[in-house]
């Protein structure tokens, strides 16, 4: 039997997706009738469920990638074809500290607080009022809230001193914000940023060259869907292709950099 207010995805016969805390004694309200949430809880994961105009509903345990694609959004978030190569590339996991700008609607913020764990901290910097308390709505609704720390502050002030493991920008010219990075993290860490055009990147890829990082790398990645049936297996008609492009790099200590040449001297 599932835990009381423990968070469940409801499928329908169509598909459809609906997220619920499955509170002891409510209901759920839907156009194919009302469902007790007492027996979803006693049904337990797998199991399916009726209204009560027996429309059934089957009880599943909501995935990361579904938390991500249920998230309210009033802007477009990070697709989860980046995120999972994002979270890779900057080593999230467990205990992990690791700050974010421009959170949006809070897809990726999702993400980053799913797997840092209870030991882990997202510090997340959003100017604009209207996403920062969509942002909290949405961590709130899932139970993920504890992990992060929302600051409604702009960027161009500079970070706090985190200490941070890893950084993650995504803001419209990232290259304003370059020389507050390493404040940020500790030396070393990944940093990572995501940016729409070519020539954002250019710029971003300038400014890089004038900090202490290294290790720089750019790319774009494509996710095809095929049509699931055996008789005529073949690519879906249509396809997310370009949703915007990545850069890595690390941070360095520009004084051990200078070491050598001053033992040279």
């Amino acid at each position: 039997m599932l835990e009381s207010g423990q968070l469940v995805m409801l499928l329908n016969s169509k598909g459809k997706r609906y997220f619920i805390s499955a509170k002891e004694g409510q209901v759920m309200h839907s156009n194919e009738g009302v469902l007790d949430l007492d027996a979803v809880r006693e049904a337990g994961w797998g199991h399916q469920v009726c209204t009560h105009k027996g429309h059934p509903f089957t009880v599943l345990r909501p995935t990361l990638y579904d938390l991500i694609k249920s998230v309210k959004r009033r802007t477009q978030i990070i697709y989860p074809k980046e995120i999972g190569y994002i979270v890779m590339k900057l080593g999230i996991g467990p205990g992990c500290r690791i700050v974010e700008a421009g959170c949006g609607s809070g897809g990726l913020t999702t993400a980053l607080a799913w797997l840092v764990g209870d030991t882990g901290k997202v510090y997340t910097y959003e100017r604009r009022e209207e996403f920062f308390t969509l942002c909290r709505e949405n961590l709130e609704r899932i139970g993920l809230a504890h992990r992060v720390e929302q600051f409604h502050h702009d960027i161009a002030q500079g970070f706090h001193s985190h200490g941070a493991d890893a950084l993650f920008l995504d803001v419209r010219e990232p290259c304003d914000y370059i020389q507050h990075i390493p404040a940020a993290v500790v030396p070393g860490a990944p940093i990572g940023f995501l940016l729409p055009t070519t020539n954002q990147v250019q710029e971003l890829l300038k400014a890089l060259e004038h900090g202490p990082f290294c290790q720089v790398e750019v790319l774009e990645i494509f996710l095809r869907h095929y049509k699931p049936v055996p008789e005529r297996l073949r690519p879906e008609d249509r396809m997310v292709a370009h949703t915007g492009f990545l850069v890595f790099a690390r941070t360095y200590s520009e004084l051990e950099q200078q070491k050598p040449e001053e033992s040279i001297a």
